[in-house]
């Protein structure tokens, strides 16, 4: 019907605008607090202008976008849709004899485009610019980030080669007490000992020094002490030893799974990280949906308190869900929940509350 598409029209545009406004407004209060908090490293490190304006800035725009779109979008329908009622413009669609649900079907139209622009931001934008943005942090504001796994490293090399260091030096690329691993099924079939490691360079050279090799063969067993320094192959590189506790921020979600199979193979076991991360990207766009027919259904009555206390119920329920978000990650983080479960339980939870409030919503 041409009413009721002039009707979608019209709801789409004032629920795309508003969003705009919101995402706006709250990103200039975002990057004025941030600003405040790092200014004096802007000051007293040597970067420049440009570099802060676009290498930083940009990519902090976009970082807070993916993190916070969700709530802009539940700020924005409560808003738009709390004015409508307020005018008694919902009504007047009731009314008409539009039901709830034909209502909700223009919000669901910008609700699922925001979502797709969300989900293109959480898994291939928003990762590329916080390369430059964690690079310009690590260099100019936050210059002990870096981490380095220094004793008791355990690599699968090749996956019948265990490679093992008791102490890594990262400054001077060097290892100490290590030990080689060929492994043929559970026994191990040979092993090469060393006392230090240093790293030569590529393709993966590494000296070795007070190097044994031991070879066995049933209960044979032969030992070779090399008295010289010996230059062999290791697939291993000192990037290995290097880590950055949000290194997975600046990874699209191809990289991740690159990344979680290449550890998966070296049996490390940080791969839940990278786990999270993919899952993450992936809800947090769905919330735009979920969130935009709760508001909805929260703004949709006039009710006396106005604009003032729908704005404040759906900010309330904004701030629970990212509580919830939190417990949620640190649950799946610490294994009491896998992954998948860990990261989608806020948005099942609060589909549920979604579907109690269409039951309660103004008809």
């Amino acid at each position: 019907m041409p009413l009721l598409r002039i009707l979608d029209s019209y709801i789409i545009r004032k629920y795309l605008a508003t969003f705009g406004f919101s995402l706006l407004i709250c990103s200039l209060i975002s990057v004025a607090i941030d600003f405040t908090d790092k200014v004096k490293s802007f000051i007293e490190k040597p970067c420049t202008v440009q570099e802060i304006a676009f290498d930083y800035f940009l990519g902090f725009l976009l970082h807070m976008a993916g993190l916070l779109l969700p709530l802009y979008t539940l700020i924005a329908v409560v808003f738009f849709t709390s004015r409508l009622a307020f005018n008694s413009e919902i009504l007047s669609v009731f009314s008409a004899g539009v039901s709830f649900n034909r209502l909700l079907k223009p919000y669901l139209a910008a609700g699922t485009l925001v979502a797709a622009l969300h989900l293109l931001m959480n898994h291939v934008i928003v990762p590329q610019t916080n390369k430059t943005r964690l690079q310009f942090e690590r260099t100019y504001v936050y210059t002990d980030q870096e981490k380095s796994r220094s004793s008791n490293v355990h690599f699968f090399v090749a996956p019948d080669v265990k490679v093992y260091i008791q102490g890594y030096n990262k400054t001077a690329k060097a290892g100490s007490g290590l030990r080689l691993e060929k492994l043929k099924g559970n026994k191990i079939v040979s092993l090469l000992t060393a006392d230090n490691a240093r790293w030569k360079g590529p393709p993966n050279r590494w000296e070795l020094t007070g190097a044994s090799i031991r070879t066995f063969n049933g209960l044979e067993e032969r030992l070779v002490r090399l008295q010289a320094p010996l230059d062999t192959a290791i697939n291993l590189t000192p990037q290995d030893f290097i880590y950055y506790h949000n290194q997975n921020e600046e990874m699209t979600t191809s990289e991740l799974q690159a990344a979680m199979a290449r550890d998966r193979e070296r049996g490390l076991s940080n791969t839940k990280q990278f786990a999270i991360e993919a899952h993450r990207r992936t809800a947090d766009a769905a919330t735009n949906i979920v969130l935009t027919i709760i508001g909805l259904a929260v703004a949709g009555r006039k009710v006396r308190g106005g604009m003032g206390l729908h704005l404040a119920v759906g900010i309330g329920l904004g701030a629970l869900f990212i509580i919830l978000s939190k417990f949620a990650i640190s649950f799946a983080a610490s294994g009491v929940l896998p992954p998948v479960l860990g990261i989608w339980m806020p948005n099942i939870f609060f589909a549920g509350v979604a579907l109690w409030l269409i039951r309660r919503a103004q008809k």
